[in-house]
């Protein structure tokens, strides 16, 4: 081979090697140039597993059994839980009479079975997570009969509540499900166990409430409980929460049941009672089916009626 030959050759592994060389760092600056992803891009509340199904809700369903839902923002019965929400949320934002430790926290209950509990509590939810800076968690709290997650379309078998206090290994990520409503977030109940009392009592759960309360600010927590006559596990939720809202039937519910109901709500609570299933007003053009009454349990007797801006206030009204 002769000398120009050579350094042609040479000439040519050159430039074959600066080539390979630009490609390689053409490549390394398309990876360093890739933002990585952070979890602050995450929005809150996205944090459940990804395998977990997405709760598609059954809108026409519920539309057809008079819930609140999105599709229909001006109902009737969405006016009612605009007015019943109100005051629950002006505690949750501090302006109300007194601070409320974790007035996010809302649990749904009543003195029997029948008074319509679960109902007051899903459309509790479903008018909160209509607000616009608001995200909503519903918890299904009621062990035995799981009434909330399986009106909303929850699978029977999903695990839930109860899952994540028994095994250290479940966490809330693993059961919390997002729903075809974006503000809305739900935790079924879980498999039926027959410690849910001692389970619900443990410090386990103490710190899944505290998690629940202060993990993300713009949050609210519905709990729908168990009756407080029925069950023990209500009176132990009720003690883990801000505010109480407790459903009460109209020309149904015993007033013994809900002297005795309400005695077994701790003092501290804030209790809101909605009375349900009022009945019309001919005389009446306009009202609602909703009654909504309102007071303070602190450093009193629930029986007792309070003179000033303690006193209960209630805003009585009828269906039309």
């Amino acid at each position: 081979m002769s000398i120009i030959e050579k350094a042609i050759e040479k000439l040519e592994q050159q430039a074959q090697a600066a080539g390979s060389a630009k490609r390689e760092a053409a490549a390394q600056a398309v990876v360093t140039s890739t933002p990585p992803v952070s979890s602050a891009a995450v929005p809150p509340g996205a944090a459940a597993r990804p395998d977990l199904p997405l709760i598609e809700l059954p809108l026409a369903r519920l539309n057809e059994l008079g819930l609140v839902t999105p599709d229909r923002p001006r109902s009737q019965i969405a006016e009612e839980f605009r007015l019943i929400k109100r005051p629950l949320l002006a505690n949750v934002e501090g302006k109300g009479a007194v601070a409320i430790p974790n007035a996010n926290l809302l649990m749904v209950t009543s003195a029997v079975q029948g008074e319509g509990k679960t109902f007051t509590a899903v459309n509790l939810a479903m008018s909160l997570s209509m607000e616009e800076d608001r995200t909503v968690l519903l918890v299904d709290g009621d062990m035995a009969k799981a009434s909330a997650g399986e009106l909303l379309g929850v699978p029977n078998d999903a695990r839930g509540l109860i899952d994540v206090l028994e095994h250290d290994d479940i966490s809330i990520e693993d059961v919390l499900l997002h729903t075809s409503i974006p503000n809305l977030r739900i935790i079924p109940a879980g498999l039926l166990h027959e410690r849910a009392t001692e389970l619900l009592a443990s410090e386990g759960m103490r710190r899944l409430v505290r998690e629940l309360s202060t993990r993300y600010p713009d949050r609210v927590v519905v709990f729908d409980s168990p009756p407080l006559l029925l069950t023990s596990e209500a009176g132990v939720l009720a003690s883990l929460m801000g505010q109480i809202v407790f459903v009460v039937a109209a020309e149904q519910t015993p007033p013994s049941a809900v002297t005795e109901a309400v005695a077994r709500i701790p003092d501290d609570k804030v209790v809101g009672m909605v009375l349900n299933k009022t009945r019309s007003n001919p005389l009446q053009q306009f009202g609602y089916g909703y009654g909504y009454g309102y007071g303070y349990g602190y450093g009193y007797g629930y029986g007792e009626q309070q003179e000033g801006e303690g006193r209960a206030r209630r805003r009585k009204t009828n269906a039309g």
